[in-house]
């Protein structure tokens, strides 16, 4: 399963000669437990556990245990991801009303 996009920055126009940044390397479950979130350490879990289920050399008796465990995690990762995107929404611009100074 390819993994989630995040919400991209607006789009604009690239100024002549402006080089772009470099792909950001996904962290290693390591570097991800050490010094990573949760969500990075998920999806390094799931890069991982997708690597040993696609490894023709890993034992059957493992593949159901894996492929479960694989299920769980893009779980997780999609929990994160809906609610990021809620308080992203909630985060939004907020319209000013009138003010009532009977309402106090």
């Amino acid at each position: 399963m390819p993994p989630r996009a995040r919400k991209a920055a607006p789009l604009r126009v690239v100024a002549a000669g402006e080089v772009p940044p470099p792909p950001v390397k996904p962290k290693t479950v390591t570097e991800a437990a050490d010094r990573g979130t949760t969500r990075e350490l998920l999806v390094a879990m799931r890069s991982r556990i997708a690597t040993a289920v696609e490894d023709p050399n890993t034992p059957a008796r493992d593949l159901a245990a894996l492929t479960k465990r694989l299920t769980e995690v893009v779980k997780d990762i999609e929990a994160i991801d809906a609610r990021d995107d809620q308080e992203a929404e909630r985060a939004g611009p907020v319209s000013d009303e009138a003010f009532d100074s009977q309402a106090i």
